[in-house]
């Protein structure tokens, strides 16, 4: 009963703990997430202070978060990322660029130059042998392998 009675005693210093730490982790991911959870750990303390039991802390402290995390945080997120470039960055922009084979491109392996310069190394996303000199576009990345296919405008008929 001694233990029992001590975790209900401090139990507003695990509160203030679990609060900082939940602002941490936000800190460091910006997903709002934490921010939620925090905010229902606020409402865990704040029910400690008024002389709640235990158990009704961690259901309001639970009840809030996912509140918040159910109401308040899709708009928040929309507004957070209502200014974001919708470019694709990175390998995602490279798909179905056009690029022409340089050395022939089978299942096995082969080489592109893409249109922005690049050389990769590529594969037939298809299972035929391109020769060199053929149009071709990027169907995928898986690593430093770009797959490729003919290009729509330039298939054999």
């Amino acid at each position: 009963m001694e233990i029992i009675a001590a975790v209900e005693q401090f139990a507003w210093i695990g509160w203030i703990v679990l609060i900082a730490v939940f602002l941490v982790i936000e800190m460091l991911t910006l997903d709002f997430t934490f921010l939620m959870l925090s905010i229902g750990g606020v409402a865990g303390l704040i029910s400690d202070l008024f002389g709640a039991p235990v158990w009704l802390q961690v259901v309001i402290a639970a009840a809030v978060a996912a509140l918040l995390i159910l109401v308040l945080r899709p708009p928040l997120l929309h507004r957070l990322r209502r200014g974001e470039d919708p470019t694709p960055t990175n390998v995602a922009a490279l798909i179905g660029l056009s690029g022409q084979v340089i050395a022939t491109v089978s299942s096995l392996g082969g080489q592109v130059r893409l249109s922005n310069g690049d050389i990769w190394t590529a594969r037939a996303d298809e299972p035929l042998d391109l020769a060199p000199g053929t149009s071709v576009r990027v169907a995928r990345i898986d690593g430093a392998t770009a797959f490729v296919r003919t290009a729509e405008e330039h298939r054999p008929a």
